[in-house]
Formats: C-alpha cells, sequence, structure tokens
C-alpha cells in the first residue's frame, strides 16, 4: 500500500509587483497555516518518508514551515505543473508515505484524476491554498500507479484549522 499527502503550497505574498512568480514568498497568514498543517500532519500521524516539492520559493517555505524531520526532493517540473508531468514525478517516487507539494491549477486536475470518488469537501474542486488530501493507493510500486484508483482518506484546508 502506498499513501499520498497532496498539498497545495500556502497563501503567498502579492504585495511585491516586482517580484518573479517562482520567488514569492508566503504572507503572514500562509505561514500560519503552513504551521497548523505541519501540526495537523503530526496529529495525525501522517509524517512522511519522501517529499516531493515544487523548487519555487512559496511551496519551499510551506514546507520547511510544516517542520517535517526530512529534506524535500526539489523538482522544477513541478513547478505550476500539469497532471502528467506531476504523475511522471509521482510514479518515481520511493518513499510509503509521500508528500507532493505544488501548485494551481495543476494540482486539482492531479488530485481528481487520482481518486476514485471525491472527498465530500465543497472546497475539493477548487482546491484552495493549503488544501491537503490524503490518499491510499493498493499497490507496491509508484511505478504501477493508475489514475482513478486511489481512495481518499481525508481532505482539509487550512481555514478549518486556524
Amino acid at each position: 500500500m502506498k499513501n499520498l499527502i497532496l498539498m497545495r503550497h500556502a497563501k503567498s505574498d502579492w504585495g511585491s509587483p516586482l517580484l518573479h512568480d517562482h520567488t514569492r514568498p508566503l504572507n503572514e497568514r500562509g505561514r500560519r497555516s503552513a504551521m497548523a498543517l505541519g501540526d495537523w500532519l503530526r496529529a495525525q500521524d501522517l509524517i512522511p518518508d519522501q517529499i516531493l516539492c515544487s523548487s519555487s520559493a512559496r511551496t519551499q517555505e510551506t514546507c520547511a514551515r510544516l517542520k517535517l524531520p526530512l529534506a524535500p526532493d526539489l523538482h522544477d517540473v513541478l513547478y505550476l505543473a500539469e497532471v502528467p508531468d506531476m504523475l511522471r514525478v509521482l510514479r518515481g517516487a520511493t518513499g510509503a508515505r509521500v508528500l507532493m507539494l505544488g501548485h494551481n491549477p495543476g494540482i486539482a486536475e492531479f488530485a481528481a484524476s487520482l481518486v476514485t470518488a471525491p472527498p465530500a469537501h465543497e472546497r475539493f474542486d477548487d482546491y484552495p491554498t493549503g488544501a491537503t488530501l490524503v490518499v491510499r493507493f493498493e499497490i507496491d510500486h509508484w511505478a504501477d500507479l493508475r489514475p482513478g484508483t486511489g481512495a481518499a482518506q481525508q481532505f482539509v484546508i487550512p481555514r478549518e484549522m486556524i
């Protein structure tokens, strides 16, 4: 069995229009949300054994504020990735419980493509900042992952935590 924690980065700062999108940091709400998500992961005993993270500043900062005991594997291809790219990266994963941090709109589309049925949550379709899906796959190797085969276990958004 494999478990995926699919997380969109926390709320980013749009205060400086001169910053390139890739280098935008989190805003104050995003920093609080990322810390709350880390607390939630620990409370749920959902500590990943591998992290696949977009190379953007906001995904890296989200990851750092989760305060997990391992460093992320950074992937340039996950920056504003589409479903095929995310699927390719995930199929190369080696952990049993993998956290993938990315961006919309791709991450919402990826989440929807993975599950047999969406979780009963009004925000699943738009996957707001910090949204986190936990999905279980009955596979032995990530290379065997097929879309539409995952069982949604949990779905949370930071607004429900802070």
